[in-house]
């Protein structure tokens, strides 16, 4: 007779490890070997000889770099014990991290990459030694252009808003081979399109237009028409917005934009509800681009590495960055940039790891399972807004009561006028629950805001003890709000100071920079 399992509590009880880990180099014990060098690599040595000696004399250091000296065991308790002190997708429902899709990458995939021809691959290897990362590449650049309905694909940008820098250099190129670089100074963008669009355009040089919302929270068609002009170069937005708003009329504003001669690109960062049911040609794009790292499973990388796909129409193919894959009857070649094209935007010819998992992650789902995903991840967006906005204090605003397609922008406005806990101390006190939790992008255009997003990866059963936690954070603001002010309380470190991060002179990104300010040491090499 087996005996009964106590029934888990919701939210679940959790506690985060806390090690007080030092740092890797406090670790350090001189002669201390994680490895110790073979007679083959002894030999190897010898026979490649002194590389160093090649080398221009400013471009040798004074002194042998000061890595940590420490044992293959004790750096496997240290970065095990680190893992166990930060929150991640492995651990947690990861649904917290809107606008940047965390979705679960297939272990699969990591260890297709792990395999030495890929890993050890060199952006400036011969292109004949490399024929099948460079077939994988060319395969991937005719998925996306099938997805996106476009002529011709780049995989060459390193992450998301590079590859919206790539759009407005294409953009600007574009307009420059027309003659009409002076007279275009103007893009236009609406105020929940990823900032980086607003971003990359001020970077290159353009007045930037913002559109808001109409009376019913949908992107205002009027405000952009009376905005257009013969000075407009593009317009540059992401739909469905970073509220999960799909903009319905969205080819209107693209014949708009194209009616005054300016071009429209299409930032698909939130593009995880739509694989498979409609593309950027469709709606009339010139220009878009995807998040390798995000839409099709790369790990988002904490920020970095990321890789994305810019996809063109064909008028707007000479203008792709290069170098660029062609397939010939002897195998694949690589190109370099045209004249017509805004060049390199990164070495090589792509972020080639995440290419390959985005391969594969396609390869393993086919047509109708990307279809499926989008489908199941607009309704797993959909039960989380169903339930979110019954919990008291919760709204959705704009467009009351519509679907959302991939994610929603919240806010606590009702709930903090209430009890005067914010967004950041409830998102702070999630943690204690063992969930990550955004706000928004800034400006807080929606008051309290708090940016949840599922994606396909998560079940029922997370999503409801997501919506449990967040329900028990709300009560407690409610009844018990020194709980949630005071928080964290299961959490390695329980206050941060964000003094510090605004003061450059606390900053310190290295070791030797660390010691070098707080403790007024000299580097061994500078007294060299």
């Amino acid at each position: 007779m087996s005996l009964p399992v106590a029934p888990k509590p919701r939210p679940r009880r959790f506690h985060q490890a806390s090690w007080d880990e030092p740092i890797i180099f406090e670790l350090s014990t001189p002669g201390e070997r994680g490895v110790i060098v073979s007679a083959v690599e002894t030999g190897v040595r010898d026979a490649v000889g002194d590389v160093v000696a090649a080398l221009p004399d400013g471009m040798r250091r004074a002194s042998a770099p000061a890595l940590p000296e420490i044992g293959q065991m004790r750096v496997l308790k240290h970065y095990l014990r680190l893992s166990q002190e930060t929150l991640g997708s492995d651990f947690n429902v990861d649904i917290g991290q809107g606008t940047c899709t965390i979705k679960y990458s297939p272990k699969v995939n990591d260890q297709l990459i792990e395999v030495p021809q890929l890993r050890d691959l060199h952006p400036a290897q011969d292109p004949g030694d490399v024929q099948g990362a460079l077939e994988i590449t060319w395969r991937l650049e005719r998925m996306i252009a099938e997805l996106s309905g476009m002529d011709a694909v780049s995989l060459q940008s390193p992450g998301g808003s590079a590859g919206i820098w790539t759009n407005i250099a294409m953009i600007r190129a574009y307009h420059a081979s027309r003659g009409e670089s002076d007279q275009r100074d103007e893009v236009i963008t609406t105020i929940f399109s990823h900032p980086s669009n607003a971003a990359a355009a001020k970077v290159a040089g353009y007045k930037v237009i913002t559109i808001y919302p109409d009376a019913d929270g949908y992107p205002d068609l009027d405000a952009l028409k009376a905005a257009l002009s013969t000075r407009t170069a593009a317009i540059m937005v992401t739909n469905p917005e970073d509220t999960g708003i799909y903009n319905p009329a969205i080819k209107e504003w693209v014949d708009a934009a194209h009616a005054v001669g300016a071009l429209a690109s299409y930032d698909q960062a939130n593009a995880s509800g739509i694989l498979g049911i409609t593309r950027a040609r469709d709606a009339g794009f010139d220009v878009c681009q995807f998040n390798l790292h995000k839409t099709f499973s790369a790990p988002h990388g904490c920020g970095g590495p990321g890789a994305a796909a810019n996809a063109v129409s064909a008028a707007m193919e000479p203008f792709l960055p290069g170098p660029r894959i062609e397939r010939t009857g002897e195998g694949f070649v690589v190109h370099e940039p045209g004249e017509s094209s805004i060049g390199h935007v990164a070495p090589g010819f792509g972020v080639v790891l995440h290419v390959v998992r985005a391969y594969a992650w396609i390869m393993a789902l086919g047509a109708e399972g990307i279809r499926a995903a989008s489908e199941i991840a607009v309704l797993n967006n959909n039960y989380l807004l169903h339930h979110v906005t019954r919990i008291p204090g919760a709204s959705a605003p704009y467009a009351t009561g519509r679907r959302r397609i991939e994610q929603v922008r919240y806010s606590w406005e009702s709930l903090y006028e209430q009890t005067g806990i914010t967004s950041e101390e409830i998102g702070i006190r999630m943690a204690d629950f063992g969930f990550h939790y955004w706000t928004s992008h800034h400006p807080y255009v929606v008051p309290q805001p708090f940016t949840l997003e599922p994606t396909e990866c998560y079940s029922k059963t997370e999503i409801d003890e997501y919506v449990a936690a967040l329900a028990e954070v709300a009560r407690e603001a409610r009844e018990e709000p020194e709980v949630v002010r005071t928080a964290p309380h299961n959490q390695t470190v329980h206050h941060t100071h964000h003094d510090d991060l605004d003061d450059p002179e606390r900053w310190a990104i290295t070791w030797r920079a660390y010691r070098r300010k707080h403790f007024g040491e000299v580097p061994i090499d500078a007294v060299a």
